[in-house]
């Protein structure tokens, strides 16, 4: 037995690797967003509790559980939708628009947090749902990413055909309709967002992609604010800008994938220089999950007659 025969034994499966990987990556940003925000958050602790000696100290006839009580009765309004500022009736999240947009935040696994059923029945109803309407959204969001790929492709040929470059005409293919749509879906929404809102650059961008790409905290949330008095067209616009811009979110994630799908088949490729195609395919069909797919595809021995 050779050595690169011994290597090829003793090498690491793909999908352990890969897995330990993936386990450093959220361990590396775990570590980062504890050494971001974890000196932060104890210097908010502090100033809240400074707030709260003072706030005792200047209303006196307001004791420890006075100050609670104020606290849950602010808690329950904003998370009803009211406002306290003033002296009026509203009608809160569940308005229809509101409804809408938080069905679609359900089918679309968004999921704010901010606003939620709290009767029985509008329980059990969201559970079912959510249990017809994820998979409905999950065909739907492919089918759009599907026809847009088709479009990018089609307008890639029609290129191709008249230019004679093949590569350089699809990278500028792909480069036009990522720059298009983080224009019609990232900037166009956050100066939308910045009007209606009031909220920074930085705090629109990172609302969009969290909403996009179905993180979803609800530190964040369109439409939602009690004091502010949006139109009617304001909540159809965010649907819509959730559906079409998590199918263009979908596709180029889809494309990001097939990059380093690429780049890890072209690195095995440089480490396996050495070896001729027979012996690379032959490799790959002992190898482990070459091996549970084939297990997979047995089929039975045909029947005697």
């Amino acid at each position: 037995m050779g050595v690169k025969e011994m290597f090829n034994l003793a090498r690491v499966p793909s999908i352990l690797m890969l897995g330990l990987v993936y386990v450093t990556y959220v361990l590396i940003g775990g570590v980062i967003f504890w050494r971001l925000e974890g000196e932060l958050g104890r210097k908010d602790l502090t100033q809240l509790l400074l707030n709260k000696q003072m706030l005792l100290t200047t209303y006196s006839c307001l004791n420890q559980e006075g100050l609670e009580e104020v606290a849950q009765v602010v808690q329950r309004a904003s998370k009803a939708g009211l406002s306290l500022k003033y002296n009026q009736t509203t009608d809160g999240f569940w308005k229809f628009t509101s409804s809408a947009v938080f069905a679609a935040t359900v089918v679309t696994t968004i999921g704010y947090g901010n606003m939620s059923p709290t009767s029985t029945v509008g329980q059990i109803f969201c559970v079912f749902f959510a249990l017809f309407g994820i998979p409905l959204n999950m065909v739907v969001l492919s089918r759009v990413g599907k026809y847009m790929l088709a479009v990018e492709r089609n307008l890639s040929d029609f290129l191709e055909g008249k230019s004679r470059r093949k590569g350089c005409t699809r990278f500028c293919v792909h480069m036009f309709c990522y720059i298009c749509g983080t224009l019609l879906f990232f900037i166009m929404p956050m100066l939308v967002f910045q009007q209606h809102e009031g909220w920074t650059f930085s705090e629109a961008i990172y609302y969009c992609f969290i909403t996009l790409s179905t993180i979803g905290f609800g530190d964040f949330v369109a439409d939602n604010n009690p004091d502010k008095d949006y139109p009617d067209w304001y909540s159809v616009l965010i649907a819509s800008w959730i559906f079409f811009g998590m199918a263009w979110l979908a596709l180029l994630i889809n494309h990001s994938i097939d990059i380093l799908e690429r780049l890890n088949a072209y690195l095995k490729k440089g480490c396996c220089g050495g070896k001729t195609q027979e012996e690379s395919s032959s490799a790959e069909d002992n190898s482990p999950e070459t091996q549970v797919e084939d297990d997979n595809d047995i089929k039975k021995p045909p029947k005697t007659q």
